[in-house]
């Protein structure tokens, strides 16, 4: 067997396909795309997919593949290797104007406006030859010296005007398609990022007048375009930004083909697991980060994989954790729980994390200025960011509202994924839980007055009515202590706000783990608190197991063993938004 050290390195965080190749990083071969894509023929095609999903890669694989001066042994033994008519073709032969706007986040309009100065000139400066080019006219190569004009502060801070840089894609197509005889290809990766910062900070009409000025000149009757590929997340609305663009081909998440181009396929997990010896591995990571439905094909996230699995060659006992979901701040899932202010919307995020489906209508076209307005907006970004996906489609239906146009919305069976996905669920739950609490501070004061004197009565009532207020879980064929665990959740949530408690979760004590310990010590006070699903309701015989647990595994030996003098044992049993409580007071006086 080849030893560990002698495996391939696994490439987190490459996006430079020559780079990948070159150095030996472990590849998963998506070349096939290429040929689909030339064969499927569009003059714009856009490909909308969630974040770390390999868009970059796969434009990056595309640049390479096309751009004159293609190095063709880095394509050797790969599937697009195997289309020899076409590699005859199209490799190799095309100019080739490749920008990425995933850095273009400024914090205004003009710092915006200067990054995207800084990708344009970067990219214009790879053509320097243009300015001795036998085929240019000089006043053409004095356009191309605009692009790359830098401003006396520094080589590298480019001052073209707002309105060189409007129509910088165009000129530079232009000046290329004159010297090399041939029409261009540009490649626009993460199209709407700068977007999608624009609206966060205030400037977002201005930065879509740029935008779309930038893409009507080069993408709309360019007749120095051969095609144009271009990636996002979202699918902004055609009002926005494509105006007038002769119908873009567009692959969005729900459109059949190219799906398990964009992810790694069950497949393609399974050679990579055998290859690092991993294939122990392997239900754990389909439960973790598979799930995932692109058109017809069902991937993982290949962030997650290649992440865990990098993690597991250091550490074989490393367990699943969050990659993917720690690469953003999660707003719609929190907007989405902030906004389920109605009993059905509560009701049906209860649905998506006890692990089953709900149907909603789902519109792909957005802008977004408008992607938080409404609930019905919210679904169609948690489905088109990942959070969420299709587990069946159903005939469409009528045309009906859906951000600030009227659009045909198709009816989804929708899912949370995986189990990375659903802790992300919880997470926001229980944060915008605590936030609750700490806003009705009567109710809360009274809480804790209730448990720290053994009030079983009132802490019942008082819990019930956080329980109501809050996202629980609902019953279904979810596993009991996946269940309890949210109920343990939203009770460290309540006295994690509380000056001079410690409250701990899954906390050793005596013969296993307690479900919450709580520690008063000003007031000489501990407590053990269990946990308990009751199905069918059962909550007199839920509460009888909580207690009878508590005693079995000891759980008080160690406030004892601290010189903990009372001790208030709970038994909670909790079913939906009900719940019992039962305590008992436990007077312990260590000897002399």
């Amino acid at each position: 067997m080849e030893k560990t050290n002698m495996k391939k390195k696994l490439p987190i965080g490459i996006e430079d396909f020559c780079k990948l190749r070159e150095e030996g990083f472990y590849y998963v071969d998506k070349t096939a795309m290429i040929c689909d894509l030339l064969n499927a023929w569009g003059e714009v095609n856009l490909f909308t997919r969630p974040r770390r999903f390999g868009k970059s890669l796969n434009m990056s694989m595309l640049k390479t593949f096309l751009e004159i001066g293609c190095d063709k042994f880095l394509f050797d033994g790969l599937a697009i290797s195997r289309e020899k008519s076409l590699c005859d073709d199209y490799m190799g032969k095309f100019p080739v104007i490749s920008i990425s706007l995933k850095s273009v986040s400024g914090e205004d309009y003009d710092a915006a406006c200067s990054q995207m100065c800084k990708v344009m000139g970067d990219e214009a400066s790879r053509f320097a030859f243009l300015t001795e080019s036998d085929r240019l006219l000089e006043n053409e190569k004095n356009r191309y010296r605009q692009l790359t004009a830098s401003n006396p502060a520094g080589e590298t801070v480019y001052s073209m005007s707002e309105d060189v840089l409007k129509s910088s894609l165009q000129t530079l197509s232009m000046l290329l398609r004159k010297h090399y005889g041939k029409k261009v290809v540009i490649l626009i990766d993460e199209y709407d990022v700068p977007l999608a910062k624009a609206n966060e900070r205030g400037y977002y009409k201005k930065m879509v007048n740029l935008i779309r000025s930038m893409f009507d000149q080069a993408l709309k009757s360019n007749e120095n375009l051969y095609f144009a590929v271009l990636t996002g997340c979202l699918r902004v609305a055609k009002e926005s930004i494509f105006t007038g663009l002769n119908n873009p081909q567009i692959f969005s998440i729900s459109t059949a083909g190219f799906g398990e181009y964009f992810g790694f396929t069950d497949t393609e997990v399974r050679s990579m697991l055998d290859y690092y010896g991993l294939a122990d591995k392997y239900v754990m990571i389909k439960e973790w980060y598979d799930g995932y439905r692109f058109g017809e094909a069902d991937v993982y996230c290949p962030w997650d994989v290649i992440s865990y699995c990098a993690e597991l060659r250091m550490n074989s006992h490393a367990m699943p954790r969050d990659y993917w979901s720690n690469t953003s701040g999660n707003d719609a899932v929190r907007h989405l729980i902030e906004k389920a202010g109605n009993e059905q919307t509560k009701s049906e995020i209860e649905t998506l994390v006890a692990g089953e489906t709900i149907e909603k209508g789902i519109c792909e076209d957005l802008t977004y200025n408008h992607l938080y307005d409404t609930i019905d907006n919210l679904w169609s970004v948690l489905f088109a960011t990942g959070y969420l996906t299709r587990s069946g489609a159903f005939d469409e239906a009528p045309v009906s509202q859906c951000g600030t146009a009227e659009e045909n919305t198709d009816i989804y069976r929708l899912v949370i994924p995986n189990k990375e996905i659903r802790r992300i669920f919880t997470r926001q739950i229980t944060a915008y839980f605590n936030n609750m609490v700490r806003k009705n501070s009567r109710r809360f004061e009274a809480f804790c007055e209730a448990l720290k004197t053994g009030d079983a009565a009132n802490t019942q009532k008082l819990l019930t009515s956080y329980l109501y207020d809050s996202i629980t879980v609902r019953d279904s064929s979810t596993q009991k202590d996946k269940k309890e665990i949210l109920y343990h959740g939203l009770m460290i949530g309540i006295l994690a706000n509380i000056d001079g408690w410690k409250a701990k979760t899954n906390a050793d004590s005596g013969d296993g783990y307690c479900d919450v310990k709580v520690e008063i010590e000003r007031e000489d006070i501990g407590m053990i608190i269990e946990f308990k699903y009751a199905d069918h309701a059962r909550l007199v015989a839920g509460c009888e197991d909580a207690m009878a647990q508590i005693e079995r595994m000891d759980y008080t030996r160690e406030l004892k063993r601290m010189g903990y003098h009372t001790i208030y044992k709970y038994g909670i049993a909790c079913f939906k938004k009900k719940c019992r409580v039962v305590c008992e007071k436990e007077e312990y006086m260590p000897e002399e």
